[in-house]
């Protein structure tokens, strides 16, 4: 079976099913996309592999997703690091078409489910809301900084950042209220303490996984699973890395909020402090267990006081 690699720029799409077979180029247009979909159905696909460039390749994952192709969107990092270690270290587009093909074919990345429709929209109403956010908080470092004279523009447009904010979460919350077995999983990750509204709706729509992989592997696709750094008779701290930056970031503070509110994962966070544990790593320890936790709620359909694991903890 094919491992398809596919460069993808603002303006067309490099691809080739065969690391030695020239590299063909199609439009990054909907019926260029049309096109290169219709050609790939009538091959036998085992993944096609397309790296996450910032939205230039939306178009052409939609459609794959759309034609029941396994489309993964690996990052960038990995493959230009995956070439170098070939010794591959010019970067051309067709280059990366073949290196695309070469990394799907040696590396096997899994393919995962695809959002559209309704899920991809609540995906791009989140970025938007993220982005607002980061507008707000740097408004609000400057609002302190900020000359006399500016004062009330600055306050003016932190105003405004936070209306439009708030009118994302409604229509946010309303999409999830639509579906209802994500209404139910929103009711049950809410049912923790510590975790908030705010922290459910990243982990509803960034971590669509939830409550279907095992612990293992959902730590590790968030990236709170750490890594060995050890070499012949040292051993090294372990650290995490990579992962998706958006529910660990949430569940970072769905931990900090824990080991104030939470009992359960307090005596847990108190425990590794006493072991003599960093702060730091303790939180990050909390985040991977509080993980743990709400994937068996999701995935058993149970509350809080309901859970198993919560109440073993």
């Amino acid at each position: 079976m094919a491992n398809v690699g596919i460069d993808v720029s603002k303006d067309h799409l490099d691809w080739t099913a065969d690391t030695e077979a020239p590299v063909q180029r199609v439009a990054n247009r909907p019926a260029g996309v049309r096109r290169l979909v219709r050609r790939l159905s009538g091959f036998e696909v085992a993944r096609v592999v397309v790296e996450a460039t910032g939205g230039y390749e939306r178009l052409l994952v939609e459609g794959l997703a759309e034609a029941a192709l396994p489309v993964v969107v690996v990052n960038p990092w990995r493959v230009r690091r995956f070439g170098e270690g070939l010794g591959l270290l010019a970067k051309t587009d067709p280059i990366d078409a073949r290196l695309l093909a070469l990394f799907g074919e040696r590396a096997r990345p899994p393919v995962r489910p695809i959002l559209h429709g309704a899920d991809r929209r609540r995906t791009e109403w989140l970025s938007r809301r993220r982005q607002l956010v980061q507008m707000l908080v740097a408004e609000k470092n400057r609002l302190g900084v900020a000359p006399k004279a500016l004062r009330r523009e600055v306050a003016s447009l932190i105003r405004i950042l936070e209306r439009r904010i708030e009118r994302i979460e409604h229509k946010l919350d309303a999409l999830l209220e639509a579906d209802p077995e994500r209404r139910e999983t929103s009711a049950i990750l809410q049912s923790v303490p510590s975790i908030g509204p705010g922290v459910a709706r990243t982990l509803l729509v960034d971590l669509p996984e939830l409550g279907q992989l095992n612990p293992k592997q959902l730590a590790a696709l968030v990236g709170l699973a750490p890594f060995a750094r050890d070499s012949g008779r040292k051993k090294g701290h372990r650290y995490i890395r990579a992962g998706r930056a958006a529910p660990r970031s949430a569940l970072y503070v769905a931990a900090m909020n824990a080991v104030r509110f939470n009992p359960v994962l307090r005596r847990f966070y108190e425990r590794l402090r006493a072991a003599g544990k960093p702060p730091k790593l303790a939180l990050v320890a909390v985040a991977r267990k509080l993980l743990t936790i709400v994937n068996a709620m999701v995935r058993d359909r149970t509350y809080w006081r309901e859970s198993p694991i919560a109440a073993r903890s």
